[in-house]
């Protein structure tokens, strides 16, 4: 019984410190900080997005394009994500001058450590991006991610999957970070 308390003490400590780190990764990206989140990814970080497609009724594990055979909104290692980074803080990068406004939302957190200490970690999005008068775009869809520990013991996100759960982007550019 003490034990079954302990694992779930220890489970919920676990899943608000992915909470904690969750919103502090969104305030960062939502004021722009983006060389300190890029601290909070794995220097072997695997950031990828695949196209969602339209399926019949029982077909849905076709739904996504599949890892390292179809193309993808993006596949990005820590390098590609810095040149992005570097590339919009120039001033110069026409899809973001002028800078957007943002608003990540995170909900549904499930969080599941593995036995090789990793954790899994899923939650549902909504990012809001605003730009010049007009440009307002919505992102929908679920993320699925691997964090783990570095030598300090600060969570690191190693790897994303991100998920829309549009079919269609009417957005002019996709430039936002999830």
């Amino acid at each position: 019984m003490q034990a079954d308390r302990e694992q779930l003490l220890d489970q919920l400590l676990l899943g608000y410190e992915v909470e904690q780190f969750y919103g502090r990764e969104a305030e960062l990206l939502d004021s722009r900080q983006f060389d300190a989140w890029l601290d909070l990814l794995a220097d072997d970080i695997r950031y990828w997005m695949p196209l969602a497609t339209n399926q019949e009724a029982g077909n849905w594990d076709r739904e996504h394009s599949r890892e390292g055979q179809d193309l993808n909104w993006f596949d990005e290692g820590k390098f590609e994500l810095e040149q992005r980074v570097k590339q919009i803080q120039t001033g110069l990068h026409w899809a973001e001058e002028p800078v957007s406004r943002t608003t990540h939302m995170f909900s549904n957190l499930q969080v599941e450590p593995r036995d090789d200490g990793h954790i899994e970690a899923a939650t549902r999005f909504l990012v809001y991006r605003n730009r010049t008068n007009v440009e307002t775009d919505f992102y929908v869809g679920k993320r699925r991610d691997h964090l783990r520990r570095d030598q300090g013991g600060a969570l690191k996100i190693s790897r994303r999957e991100i998920l829309l759960d549009q079919h269609v982007l009417l957005a002019k550019n996709l430039t936002t970070f999830f």
